[in-house]
């Protein structure tokens, strides 16, 4: 898939969400196999008052390249400054534009899925952006519309081209829906139909399986994953292996143990103690399940009051994992 002279390979996308697309996790999913990660979003408020908080969020290294920020915000002025104090700062591969982010507390000023109430304004923003940051592709994620009698995905996705943006990432719900129901994917190849931009489908990934059936049902040109990563960031090679028609190794208890370890190094690396006890907590919360014994392992490693005491529980745990796996 190409976005603008971005060339993405392979045509999987790690789906930005805030508070788990952290450096730490972006690392992770590129050692599996991601085609592209994003930052978690950021406010473009915060980033031309240049706040610490959200200039943090888009920190990364060289190793997740090719890398996305999105913004959000009300305003296309304020965004297009945003995009360019980032675009200079940071010189990210790709921009992109949050129209899909359901949570009041965004939607109640304006920003995120709300700005599909307003086409016309999402069209400035867009044109705003792309003037501003003209070395960069500019790209969109969005929803299907905000409530059941307002689903514009195919209107809307049309102005997304003509306004400038280089790709589309469409989840097919509705702002009303949150993350409840199922996404109807019908919409995303409807609005491959109607766009000659890449089309990138996101919703309801949850196995390996499911984003090859994505690709076939709707045609899209890449599939991007959200919560399908969280605890399973194999999940991108697992697509991998199935699009070039292939098995994918099973993945062992050990595999599980690793991978902890090195993403709870990461974090020890990139945040200060009581925040690396909370992200290990959470993560490991998705880590640690669907073998016998899991609960007891996480009620382990939740009693955990630091990061020292996380790490002796996951020495036990992988000498577990490590005589289950010679068993």
């Amino acid at each position: 898939m190409q976005i603008g002279d971005l060339r993405i390979q392979p045509p999987i996308l790690l789906a930005p969400m805030a508070g788990i697309t952290d450096h730490p996790f972006r690392v992770i999913c590129r050692r599996y196999g991601v085609g592209v990660v994003y930052t978690e979003f950021v406010s473009a408020n915060g980033v031309i008052r240049e706040g610490p908080k959200s200039l943090d969020l888009v920190h990364f290294a060289p190793e997740e390249r090719p890398i996305g920020i999105q913004i959000f915000g009300e305003t296309a002025p304020v965004i297009a400054e945003s995009a360019a104090l980032l675009a200079e700062r940071f010189q990210p591969d790709i921009i992109d534009l949050n129209f899909g982010c359901p949570v009041p507390k965004v939607t109640k000023k304006g920003a995120g899925s709300a700005m599909l109430r307003d086409l016309s304004l999402m069209s400035e923003v867009i044109k705003a952006t792309v003037a501003a940051v003209p070395d960069l592709p500019v790209t969109v994620k969005m929803r299907a519309g905000w409530d059941s009698t307002c689903v514009i995905a195919v209107e809307a996705a049309a102005i997304v081209q003509e306004a400038g943006a280089k790709a589309l990432a469409l989840h097919p719900r509705t702002t009303r829906q949150g993350f409840t129901g199922q996404a109807d994917w019908s919409l995303i190849e409807a609005v491959k139909r109607e766009v000659s931009i890449p089309v990138i489908g996101n919703g309801d990934i949850r196995s390996p399986a499911d984003a090859i059936r994505m690709f076939h049902e709707t045609g899209c040109d890449a599939v991007m994953v959200a919560r399908g990563a969280l605890g399973q960031p194999w999940i991108f090679r697992q697509i991998n292996a199935l699009l070039a028609g292939q098995e994918s190794p099973p993945v062992t208890l050990r595999d599980i143990a690793d991978v902890c370890r090195d993403h709870l190094a990461l974090i020890g690396q990139d945040k200060n103690e009581r925040i690396a006890v909370n992200l290990s907590k959470k993560h490991l919360n998705w880590y640690i399940k669907g073998f016998p014994g899991a609960v007891g392992w996480r009620k382990k490693f939740m009693a955990c009051e630091s990061t020292d005491q996380i790490d002796q529980v996951l020495s036990r745990f992988t000498e577990f994992a490590s005589v289950r796996q010679d068993a």
